[in-house]
């Protein structure tokens, strides 16, 4: 399939799309009202995996919340890393580590769709793996992969505090490749799930309920975190053991 691919060229419709992009992300701060949540189970010290890093929003929010800690932003994105980028500098974010790839269950690559709204901007917040059905105009680019175990072992991390995973459909994906570290380190996962992105990534949401169960794992569905024994709907699922 190749190698990964630069950004695509962008209109000026689209760059003036970048700069509102990149300047959102260097000025707000989403999903503050998480922080509470989260705090349990991020110390100051913690190691992140914010999979599918998007803009930074979660990745400045961990940043922030472990600042003796590690942040690892996984975006194989080469548009939303150049929002993310400026974004981290802006806030002086150095303890984020931007990785320019994708997380899955095997070490290759794909390509990313990333849908071009009518007026020409970028839709990167929708950006994903698998197939796109041909439904709409988007702009491809072939991303590298690896698994989560992989980059772990890479890296020689003993340890995994949280992983945040919101790559529109892929999350499966990603569970399939952090086998070893489940197991071994026993995260806390805010994990989108959302049937009909999964569907298309060839996944269901039993898939990650079966995954994660038996490792003695449960959830609580957002945005009032009550406990579910299965898929409740399409929304955020913060699993525990």
């Amino acid at each position: 399939m190749g190698t990964p691919d630069k950004a695509p060229a962008l209109s000026f419709r689209a760059r003036t799309g970048w700069l509102a992009h990149v300047l959102k992300a260097a000025t707000q701060q989403h999903h503050r009202e998480l922080e509470s949540v989260f705090r349990p189970h991020i110390p100051n010290d913690a190691v992140v995996f914010d999979v599918g890093a998007h803009a930074g929003q979660f990745s400045k929010l961990f940043a922030r919340m472990a600042p003796q800690g590690q942040v690892f932003a996984f975006e194989p994105s080469a548009y939303a890393r150049s929002v993310l980028e400026p974004a981290l500098r802006w806030n002086r974010l150095r303890n984020v580590e931007i990785v320019p790839t994708g997380l899955s269950d095997a070490e290759g690559v794909s390509v990313l769709s990333t849908p071009i709204k009518s007026k020409g901007a970028m839709g990167f917040g929708l950006a994903h793996l698998g197939d796109d059905g041909g439904q709409r105009a988007v702009a491809e680019q072939t991303v590298a992969l690896t698994t989560l175990d992989g980059f772990a072992a890479g890296r020689g991390l003993q340890r995994l505090d949280f992983i945040k995973a919101d790559v529109e459909g892929w999350e499966a994906h990603v569970l399939r490749g952090a086998g070893r570290m489940l197991q071994t380190c026993r995260p806390a996962l805010f994990l989108e799930v959302v049937e009909a992105s999964l569907s298309r990534a060839g996944a269901t949401p039993d898939e990650i309920w079966a995954r994660l169960a038996p490792l003695g794992y449960h959830a609580l569905k957002a945005p009032e975190f009550e406990p579910v024994s299965a898929f409740a709907g399409p929304g955020d699922y913060l699993f525990l053991i």
